[in-house]
């Protein structure tokens, strides 16, 4: 008889919020120089990912069990079921690998069997490109880059240490990280300060209640081209990577972090959309919800959700970039002394336990106070290896729970920095459009730098 494991009820909201027009799934790209062989990649990812219990598992709801959701070892589990060989069009390119993408990413995974799939993909410019989608209720954006980055090597040829030998169902084998990721790991810094520890929700502060009663009385985000209706198809789009010095340069000259400068950089290229569209943008703000790590460092190996969510205002009418970059840092050193993140984390725990119309409720909640999901993850500093080859470029995108048409994710990987955009694609059907807007705000705020009495010297973008 295969093992049952009970589901979280933080795992098993994340599962409950599966919708057609938003689709519960992380999709990471990984772009590689050279080509890659099936055969290869797929014993990689049987071996190095059976150690994450979760990845062999499927989600069942017994009956002899109050019908709370399990998971539980899948018999038949077979990994060709999970990695599929596709080509891109001819001639291929960026602009054949988006739509591919994006068309993915508005694909569901078979909830018969374990909830992710591997695409390997032919045609790109320079070599092959891995797709990963991955459901939320497996683990969070946070762990499953960890994953995915737990399958390459610092070297074209290195092996990993040997495993060790206790198979845990929420744990990943972290001990056998190349050193490189187990550095980032240790030093990342999430968008928002982790706090140090968890505090039980149950035993919140004054603080905490008057946070919640704040979240309760947030009024609704105004109307833009970002929010209405969704439909079932996403585009997704993403940057060319960015110098992650230039970035800690104009924070230098602003006594800024690098996180704000990333957030407000992204907030002016969807004020330079706003306005290339027509909208009116004049003393317009919105909300981006942003996930925050609550992991304890003992539990940083660990799958499932262990997030809270905060709301983070974009002050998208400011026209000056030096000025809305100091309105950002604000909220920004605002939110990282408040127990938001936590409040939230509780928030999610219920909606696990409750029934379905109550959780509906909740996402309706969550989704009418914020516009955009907003991630920042840093990855490795030195350049990797997955099968033999040399990983070019990294991107991931969340789903936007809640009803969301806007998602906004920034990974930093070997010395440069990307920006990532999902939209749903009635609303927005051309995310480029935001993407190149962020190249043109970085531009903005790195001249103002320049100029700024005592700058540091910043590198000429190429």
């Amino acid at each position: 008889m295969t093992r049952l494991v009970p589901m979280s009820s933080v795992d098993a909201a994340w599962l409950g919020m599966e919708d057609p027009t938003n689709l519960m799934m992380v999709t990471g790209v990984l772009a590689l120089d050279g080509n890659v062989d099936l055969k290869r990649l797929r014993a990689l990812l049987d071996k190095r990912l059976a150690p994450f219990g979760r990845f062999h598992q499927r989600v069942v709801r017994p009956r002899l069990r109050a019908g709370i959701l399990h998971w539980q070892d899948d018999p038949h589990f077979d990994i060709g079921n999970h990695v599929s060989h596709i080509a891109l069009p001819t001639p291929g390119g960026d602009k054949a690998l988006r739509d591919l993408v994006s068309e993915l990413m508005s694909t569901a995974l078979d909830t018969t069997k374990p909830l992710w799939h591997v695409h390997l993909i032919d045609g790109h410019d320079r070599g092959s490109v891995v797709l990963a989608r991955i459901h939320h209720s497996i683990a969070d954006g946070i762990a499953l880059v960890r994953v995915m980055l737990s399958l390459t090597d610092p070297s074209p040829t290195a092996a990993p240490p040997r495993r060790r030998s206790d198979h845990a169902n929420d744990a990943g084998p972290i001990d056998w990280l190349p050193a490189a990721i187990g550095r980032g790991v240790a030093a990342g810094q999430h968008l928002l300060d982790n706090p140090s520890r968890i505090a039980d929700v149950a035993r919140l502060s004054a603080q905490g209640a008057y946070r919640l009663g704040r979240l309760i009385v947030l009024p609704p985000d105004p109307a833009t081209a970002f929010k209405g209706r969704l439909g079932r198809r996403k585009r997704a789009a993403w940057s060319t990577p960015i110098p992650l010095e230039d970035f800690k340069a104009i924070g230098t000259a602003f006594g800024a972090t690098v996180n704000d400068v990333l957030v407000a950089t992204a907030t002016g290229a969807l004020r330079r959309y706003l306005e290339r569209r027509g909208e009116p943008t004049v003393g317009l703000s919105i909300r981006a919800s942003v996930p925050v790590n609550l992991r304890p460092a003992a539990d940083a190996h660990k799958l499932g959700n262990s997030f809270g969510l905060v709301f983070l205002t974009l002050p998208v009418g400011v026209v000056d970039p030096v000025k809305r970059l100091g309105s950002i840092k604000k909220a920004m050193d605002e939110l990282k002394r408040s127990p938001e993140a936590l409040v939230a984390y509780g928030v999610l725990n219920v909606m696990g336990l409750a029934p379905v119309e109550v959780e509906r409720m909740g996402l309706r909640f969550f989704g009418s106070k914020a516009t955009a999901v907003l991630t920042n993850v840093p990855g490795p500093r030195e350049p990797l290896y997955l099968a033999g080859r040399k990983l070019d470029k990294v991107m991931f995108w969340v789903p936007q729970s809640g009803h969301l048409g806007l998602g906004i994710s920034i990974l930093s990987y070997a010395g440069g920095v990307m920006l990532g955009v999902a939209t749903d694609e009635g609303l927005v059907a051309d995310p480029e459009r935001i993407v190149e807007a962020f190249g043109r705000e970085f531009d903005s705020l790195r001249t103002a730098a320049r100029r700024k009495p005592g700058r540091t010297r910043i590198k000429a973008h190429v």
